[in-house]
């Protein structure tokens, strides 16, 4: 069987519609409030969302207690919670793989694929460079929130 292999272009529509098309966002918010308020929020694109796993930061990160209504601490398809009380440990983690990834060393990953109606396999070009930005602002992001007592909201 004859497999198609499908870079994903952020600059597409068809594209963007793909259910492999993924992004999230992280809220500052506060568990103890009485009613849902968001204090500010951190958007994870695409390629950041599609690196932020071919990294392995959720397996990095699931070292905290994060809370979530599947039981499944921080992942995919999901929203999770983590208290203010670990927003350090967080900070630690991400600047460590921010440490270890290598700027130069641009890759190909596969997202998925599907063999019927006819074979597709989905690709994202990764910039390390990019991503190492992206986690410069969530590690920003993090150490600001624990300043102001906030906890995290992830809906990946």
């Amino acid at each position: 069987m004859k497999v198609q292999h499908i870079i994903i272009d952020d600059n597409s529509l068809i594209h963007r519609e793909l259910s492999i098309y993924r992004s999230g966002t992280i809220n500052r918010v506060r568990l103890q409030d009485r009613s849902y308020n968001t204090y500010a929020s951190l958007e994870i694109d695409a390629h950041n969302y599609a690196a932020f796993f071919h990294y392995g930061l959720p397996e990095l990160l699931n070292s905290l207690p994060f809370i979530s209504e599947s039981n499944n601490g921080l992942d995919s398809w999901d929203e999770a919670f983590l208290h203010n009380s670990s927003l350090g440990s967080m900070k630690k983690i991400i600047d460590e793989r921010l440490t270890s990834i290598d700027p130069e060393h641009h890759e190909t990953i596969l997202l998925g694929w599907h063999d019927q109606p006819v074979g597709v396999a989905y690709f994202r070009d990764i910039d390390p460079g990019r991503f190492a930005e992206f986690l410069g602002k969530l590690s920003g992001f993090v150490e600001e929130s624990a300043v102001a007592g906030c906890d995290l909201e992830f809906i990946l």
